[in-house]
């Protein structure tokens, strides 16, 4: 069986998300943080060896002060990020263990994600060595000029949004990352591209949806108890009591 590390992304300064409490990895969705509810959708899997969590060296102690005894408990590893994105990735990366074979990358603020779209898009990497999820664009695209008005419509055909997780090849996504050098990069999917090396797009749902804004939360909510439920635990599980999660 394929072996997964996961990264989870929840370094960013959430600066659209406008709460003087919280960044909106840290934010309180359905009683647990919404990076809780990212790290939960991987942790109990059977083809996922190690997840690490990237958060903002500014973050950290307040993020172990409140989370410390999740991170024990769930066994997870806690790194810091850099400036930009592809920074707090890379660093992550010198983490990964040795022994997976493939590194998913998925951004803490996307909690609603369902176990069978996990499962393709794994499959889809196991295959081709590198999967996305992603949905196609539905509605129309305006492109803005100055003064918030329309210069043109932008063609949907073909065009789909990018979601995570994002899944490649252990040695493909640290060859993306060692050569990506300065030019910046929206995902890990394009650092792959410019490698040469094709990404499978696998179909996700509109319910994977990323939180960027607090209004988000009520959408999460609503879209977490729209998902398959997990399978209950066992009050011997070490991670039965819900409290562990809080």
């Amino acid at each position: 069986m394929a072996t997964f590390a996961v990264i989870i992304a929840a370094a960013g300064k959430s600066s659209r998300f406008r709460d003087e409490h919280y960044k909106k990895p840290f934010a309180p969705l359905d009683n647990r943080a919404v990076w809780l509810h990212s790290v939960e959708r991987f942790i109990n899997r059977s083809d996922v060896k190690q997840v690490i969590v990237v958060i903002s060296p500014d973050d950290r102690e307040t993020f172990m002060a409140k989370f410390g005894a999740n991170v024990a408990i769930l066994g997870i590893d806690v790194v810091d990020g850099g400036a930009e994105r592809s920074d707090s990735i890379a660093n992550a990366l010198e983490h990964v263990r040795a022994d997976v074979d493939y590194i998913a990358v998925h951004d803490a603020a996307r909690p609603c994600l369902a176990q069978e779209w996990i499962d393709r898009v794994f499959g889809a990497a196991e295959k081709t060595g590198a999967a996305i999820l992603a949905i196609p664009v539905a509605g129309t695209l305006k492109r803005v000029g100055p003064g918030n008005t329309i210069e043109s419509t932008v063609p949907r055909d073909r065009v789909w949004e990018a979601q995570t997780p994002q899944v490649f090849e252990r040695s493909l996504l640290l060859k993306a990352y060692a050569g990506h050098g300065k030019t910046p990069a929206t995902d890990d999917a394009e650092l792959v591209q410019r490698c040469g090396h094709a990404v499978t797009v696998v179909t996700g749902s509109s319910l994977n949806l990323k939180i960027t804004t607090r209004e988000d939360l009520r959408l999460a909510a609503q879209a977490l108890h729209a998902l398959p439920k997990p399978k209950v635990l066992g009050p011997a599980h070490p991670f039965a009591d819900d409290d562990l999660w809080r």
